[in-house]
């Protein structure tokens, strides 16, 4: 009899990260501004992982597509195999450049209007060839005897990476919730700060300092959850090498989110329901896509 596994980890690992979510939750709900105070301080270093920390996770999507290309192929479906593997790598290219594009950018120098637009180009081709990798990777590791769990596996992927954005972008509209960042902008920050069950829906618009609850960056490092799914996935396949994915996922998330309240981007109950509503949208698509298998 199998052992009831929840993202290719046991259930025990599902309940301890809900449990520190919640544990941040409610601590940040009665000393968000008190932890805010004492710990933001803007670094170089806490810049660069907060700008490029979030490639790791992107790793994932071409990852994903790679699952569902040796799946399909499997089949007897080269052509849909690819087209989604295609798919797969141009996700992480394109959230990539909208969230580090313009790091990548600033590294050339660039200046919109000024510099030569095949300096934009340039730092696109850069992006899109750091994707390149895992593909190559995940080629040579994914065992393709399980097709249809293969498929299931990056479909899981793509589709909860996609609908924990999006859930996250109209989250943010709802709560409009000043950061930590633009509120120290202000004469007196703490008259402005609002809880995150003080919501004023809509009032953000696109103004990116209303926009603290919950984070988005948090919604990318939890992808790092669905490492275990993918390591189940490879050649030499264990419950050893899936928690040892579990482990490097969870370190992750926790630096990750202390990047996020050093670097006055969030509050800890902003990180801690960001983690949260990504790792239970993931969990929910993984029992929808992965329900015959008895381990997830």
């Amino acid at each position: 009899m199998k052992k009831r596994t929840i993202m290719a980890v046991p259930v025990t690992c599902f309940w301890a990260v809900v449990a520190v979510c919640l544990l941040g939750i409610v601590i940040g709900s009665f000393l968000d501004f008190r932890i805010n105070e004492s710990m933001a301080n803007v670094t170089k270093i806490g810049s660069f992982f907060a700008a490029f920390g979030c490639y790791f996770s992107f790793c994932l999507y071409p990852a994903a597509g790679m699952c569902l290309y040796k799946g399909l192929k499997k089949k007897g479906l080269p052509m849909a195999g690819t087209a989604l593997l295609i798919i797969g790598w141009f996700l992480a290219v394109c959230y990539t450049n909208s969230y580090s594009g313009g790091k990548v950018r600033d590294l050339f120098h660039y200046t919109a209007g000024e510099s030569s637009p095949w300096i934009s180009v340039l730092s696109w081709l850069i992006i899109a060839a750091l994707y390149v990798w895992p593909i190559l990777v995940c080629g040579r590791v994914l065992d393709d005897v399980d097709a249809d769990r293969l498929i299931a596996v990056g479909a899981v992927i793509l589709v909860a990476g996609v609908l924990s954005d999006n859930v996250n972008l109209w989250l943010k509209q709802v709560a409009s919730r000043p950061r930590y960042k633009y509120l120290i902008t202000l004469e007196d920050p703490k008259s402005q700060f609002r809880n995150w069950w003080q919501m004023v829906p809509n009032l953000a618009g696109s103004n990116d300092g209303l926009k603290s609850w919950p984070s988005g960056n948090m919604t990318i490092a939890t992808m790092m959850f669905a490492l275990p799914m993918l390591a189940d996935v490879t050649k030499k396949r264990s419950m050893g090498k899936n928690l040892c994915c579990y482990a490097v996922a969870f370190l992750f998330v926790l630096l990750y989110g202390y990047n996020r309240i050093h670097m006055t981007n969030h509050f800890l109950s902003d990180v801690s329901f960001g983690t949260l509503i990504t790792y239970l949208i993931h969990a929910a698509v993984s029992r929808a896509f992965l329900p015959s298998t008895g381990q997830d």
